[in-house]
């Protein structure tokens, strides 16, 4: 049975042909931007990923006329750590000028938030000024995944690793990944279940040099509450934010303590 997650990454196959032909004219002149690794090691609050996404596969449109450099500047202000902008076009309709847009009026890290498969993409996001790329563990071969972070790694980027059980969070650990972002959203059938985070936290290594974050489901704080009580340091925020009609409050309100970790 073919998955949305198959279908997402054929595409992605046909854009990188698309990409290694105009690959030619990028230019890699982009500024230096703080590192989301320290950042949230260091913070006592849960940290904030503020998502910028018209749409996805499973809820359809959900603000399709964003604009992308004002919605990162209310993100900024009002203290995101780092801006995750979404640059597949097919399924959530976005695109690297969007990226380019929000890089070059935020100081704070920019996620180029892809489903990359190929080195040319990671290059794409460099060159239209992100600092931090995603690695998705699901839809990449062990030796994918090696080749691209070392690539990106190379490259001065910082990489987020995406994780979806604990058999992913074991490769995840084989590549020494420092930020390991754990998915509430199975990416075959798009459902979303907050506990997740839950059970692959119970296997992650706090006592060592890397940082947990919760991606997708978090609705409000008490979702906030809850995986910051299992070890998060941030929360990836996409459509709760999209859909507020007040961006400072939503983002205060899920910035809360820090929780205890259980070891």
């Amino acid at each position: 049975m073919t998955t949305i997650l198959d279908k997402i990454i054929a595409e992605k196959r046909t854009e990188v042909l698309r990409l290694k032909r105009e690959s030619t004219q990028l230019s890699f002149e982009v500024s230096e931007k703080p590192s989301l690794f320290e950042k949230l090691k260091n913070s006592k609050n849960l940290q904030i990923i503020s998502e910028i996404k018209r749409s996805s596969p499973s809820k359809g449109i959900i603000n399709s006329s964003v604009n992308p450099a004002n919605q990162a500047l209310q993100y900024a202000k009002a203290g995101a750590a780092c801006i995750s902008v979404l640059t597949d076009t097919p399924f959530f309709n976005g695109n690297f000028q969007d990226l380019k847009d929000v890089t070059q009026i935020v100081e704070i890290p920019v996620l180029c938030k892809d489903f990359i498969i190929d080195k040319v993409q990671i290059d794409f996001a460099k060159a239209h000024g992100a600092s931090v790329i995603l690695l998705i563990v699901a839809a990449l071969s062990k030796e994918e995944l090696s080749n691209l972070y070392q690539y990106a790694t190379d490259q001065g980027l910082e990489i987020l690793v995406e994780v979806h059980d604990e058999e992913e969070l074991k490769v995840a650990l084989e590549i020494d990944a420092k930020l390991i972002g754990i998915n509430n959203r199975n990416l075959k059938t798009f459902e979303v279940d907050l506990r997740n985070t839950e059970k692959v936290a119970k296997s992650f290594p706090f006592h060592e040099n890397r940082v947990l974050i919760s991606e997708s489901g978090i609705k409000d704080s008490n979702d906030a509450k809850f995986v910051a009580g299992i070890g998060a340091s941030a929360v990836l925020v996409g459509e709760t934010l999209m859909r507020s009609g007040d961006i400072e409050s939503t983002l205060h309100s899920l910035q809360v303590p820090k929780g205890v970790v259980r070891l």
